[in-house]
């Protein structure tokens, strides 16, 4: 039985990699269909960013709710209703006609539906693994770059051949279909340990399982988490806290990146949706792609030794991942803009590939999901803010090409914070919660 559990780890990591595929395909159609809603519906630049701007505010507001019943509730069943919740809402958007509707299905429906995915979803997966957890954490982040990559492509096939509805009819019911298989296949930690009849902590965090048996509760998990301890460990905890001001910088970019990049080769170089929605992604994401397989095992490998490299790592990629954004411009050649999109996906990988892992060195074990809320919410709350900035800035300005220095240098003061700290507090932090 404990080679089923080992195996079986494995399986949820196949599991929870097609979900987050998924989760991020769907976000991604909107960005790709985004200049045929704006035409279709005859709105302006600073609303189609409105509505992301809204997503984003929406999902980052609901997240503590989401972190919540991802430390409280069984996290199988939070993550499987979520992705049938927001898959329905996908397939509902298809039949916008107009901007308050686009606000009510894709900003609140969707938003509300993907908030309880994430803490869920990385505690789940935190838990199934811990010797392999910073490799499986950045095997599971291949799935957003492929996610993008296919929603890309695909999303703007779709929209070409058939009209950008059915991009979102197509993409939400292959979400539903997704969930069922969830539905049938994950299973929360405590369920395998009984199996296995080893000591585990449960799916809940709340008992300890020993040969099938329930022992008394450890401690620290005997009084659930309540709404802002997640919040509270954070913000006072200094790894934690330069950690989501990085990470609400690092959402930033990426947010107006991907909001914008596929109507920027749209009007700057005449390409298609498919084509725009293709380009705009995949020499991102597979640059990124091969990043995150390199920064998580380097990650794993060198923290044996020292924890901090961690940190150090994420700090690095920020910074040389800012410094193809200053060279973006209309004026360029599409192959060096490619150059520049994949030298940017590739060093914002060493940021993925340690997030959750960082964030878990230096927080409580029962409190990470609360934690991982207080991440999301505060870096989407931040990162909410790029659309509509973008949005007015490219309607003032009448092209996106100056506000790709702006991003570069967000990134380059966050990327100087993370070093500053992994020198000064990580191992402290560290120290505090492994005593």
């Amino acid at each position: 039985m404990k080679g089923t559990h080992k195996h079986y780890k494995w399986e949820v990591l196949a599991l929870l990699w097609m979900a987050y595929l998924l989760n991020q395909a769907d976000r991604q159609v909107f960005n790709t269909v985004l200049p045929a809603i704006r035409d279709s519906l005859g709105i302006g630049d600073t609303e189609v960013g409105m509505i992301a701007t809204v997503f984003n505010l929406c999902y980052a507001f609901m997240v503590p709710l989401g972190g919540l019943a991802g430390d409280r509730l069984s996290r199988k069943w939070v993550t499987t209703i979520a992705i049938l919740f927001w898959s329905v809402a996908t397939m509902f958007t298809g039949l916008a006609t107009g901007v308050v509707m686009l606000i009510l299905l894709r900003s609140v429906a969707t938003g509300g539906g993907e908030a309880f995915f994430g803490p869920a979803n990385y505690s789940l997966l935190g838990q199934y693994h811990t010797d392999t957890r910073a490799r499986a954490m950045s095997i599971h982040q291949t799935s957003y770059y492929v996610g993008v990559i296919l929603a890309g492509w695909l999303a703007g096939h779709i929209a070409d051949k058939l009209g950008w509805e059915y991009s979102f009819i197509i993409f939400g019911a292959a979400g539903v279909v997704w969930g069922i298989v969830m539905a049938i296949r994950l299973k929360d930690k405590k369920e395998i340990a009984g199996q296995a009849g080893n000591d585990e902590i449960t799916g809940n965090g709340e008992k300890i399982v020993k040969g099938g048996e329930a022992c008394h509760s450890r401690p620290d998990r005997e009084s659930k988490p309540g709404i802002f301890d997640g919040f509270k460990t954070v913000f006072t905890t200094p790894t934690a806290l330069i950690l989501t001001i990085g990470f609400s910088g690092f959402i930033f970019v990426i947010t107006g990146y991907m909001t914008w990049v596929p109507a920027f080769l749209q009007e700057e170089f005449g390409q298609s949706q498919a084509a725009a929605g293709f380009n705009s992604m995949f020499w991102t994401y597979l640059a990124a792609f091969l990043g995150v397989l390199l920064a998580g095992t380097l990650s794993d490998k060198i923290a044996i030794r020292d924890r901090k490299v961690r940190m150090v790592i994420q700090g690095v990629g920020l910074i040389l991942g800012a410094a193809f954004l200053f060279f973006v411009n209309g004026g360029m050649t599409l192959w060096l803009i490619y150059l520049c999109f994949a030298g940017w996906g590739f060093f914002r990988a060493f940021f993925d590939a340690n997030i959750y892992t960082v964030l878990y060195d230096v927080t409580p074990a029962r409190l990470h999901a609360s934690c991982s809320s207080a991440l999301i919410t505060t870096g989407f709350a931040v990162g909410a803010l790029a659309p509509v900035i973008l949005g007015a800035m490219k309607e003032s300005m009448g092209s996106l090409s100056a506000t790709f220095p702006v991003l570069g240098a967000v990134w380059i003061v966050c990327g100087i914070l993370m070093l500053i700290v992994s020198r000064t507090h990580y191992q402290k932090d560290y120290d505090k919660i492994n005593k």
